[in-house]
């Protein structure tokens, strides 16, 4: 019987997707591997968001010189014609999106609600690499919902670029909610812009509701968030989290890019003013790098390597006092 092996990088979207990977390769009557040695199949579901994931899909493709290998993920043209010579297929995320999952675990499950982006940040590549936004029917989210509190899931995580630009989100947690079982929903990633008054109620009033929020800020300066293209200011995330601070229990992580373009040493201290006034519980800090297709990529990457690691420790140890 044939066999895969699938080498996850990336964020949960990514691991959703390999989950639904694994389902696809099952339908075509494959079985999982012990090991990488014994696969005759190697899938590496990649991520083309920093050069240094990249980096790692490189690397790693190197070693595995012979194999059969299937490329997927996030992955810019570009880099898809440097890796074209090592790969035999390349699937992109439109090919497994609806594919029925087989799930890591017997306890947490990953359901995509929907994938692409819309917003295009100017130092990402996703809606280059993934395309525009498109939303699962509710139905089908519901459906497989129902089969995985059957299943005794506990832990049930909605994924997407943008949940918050999903149709009527707030409809579909508490619709969700409402279902009987014992579980906690959660869902990322939340864009600021796109996160109304009916969702933080929602997530109030619905017990099932993870009281965790992922709310990526990416700067605490309004010109560096301008230059991003985030479409909100400092001033309303603010407000934002003053609202979430009202649900009780609640918890708030963010996202951070330390050097992007032009950042200046004030620039910087104002999202240290953030970190320190907003209390964040967690915080995923990153030290900018061009990508190519991006519009930031035009930009003089003007803040020194060493500079963005002093950021990076600055805000890592903000965190680890909170």
């Amino acid at each position: 019987m044939k066999k895969y092996h699938i080498i996850t990088f990336g964020c949960q979207a990514n691991v959703a997707d390999s989950e639904r990977i694994a389902g696809k390769l099952k339908s075509f009557g494959y079985t999982i591997a012990e090991n990488l040695k014994k696969a005759d199949l190697i899938v590496i579901n990649a991520c083309s968001v920093r050069q240094s994931a990249v980096n790692r899909v490189y690397s790693k493709l190197n070693k595995l010189n012979g194999k059969k290998i299937i490329l997927a993920g996030c992955v810019l043209d570009s880099d898809k014609k440097k890796m074209s010579d090592k790969i035999w297929k390349f699937w992109c995320p439109d090919e497994y999106f609806n594919q029925k999952p087989l799930h890591e675990s017997k306890t947490r499950a990953y359901v995509p609600v929907m994938t692409g982006c819309n917003n295009f940040c100017t130092y990402c590549v996703v809606p280059y690499t993934r395309g525009r936004e498109k939303s699962r029917p509710a139905r089908e989210i519901i459906n497989e919902i129902k089969k995985l509190i059957k299943n005794k899931y506990k832990e049930i995580w909605l994924i997407g670029q943008n949940v918050n630009s999903y149709p009527n989100f707030s409809n579909l947690l508490k619709t969700i909610n409402d279902l009987p079982g014992h579980f906690t929903l959660h869902f990322m990633t939340s864009h600021p812009k796109d996160m109304s008054d009916k969702l933080i109620k929602t997530i109030k009033e619905c017990e099932k509701v993870s009281k965790e929020i992922h709310l990526p800020v990416q700067s605490g300066d309004n010109k560096i968030l301008k230059a991003m293209n985030r479409r909100y200011t400092i001033e309303h995330y603010k407000k934002l989290i003053k609202k979430l601070r009202k649900i009780p229990g609640i918890k708030i992580s963010t996202d951070v890019i330390v050097g992007f373009p032009g950042e200046t040493k004030k620039q910087f201290d104002n999202t240290v003013k953030l970190f320190k006034e907003t209390g964040f519980y967690k915080a995923y800090v990153s030290k900018y790098s061009s990508r190519p297709s991006t519009a930031a990529a035009k930009l003089k990457d003007s803040v020194p390597q060493e500079e963005k690691k002093r950021r990076w420790q600055i805000l890592n140890k903000l965190i680890c006092k909170n």
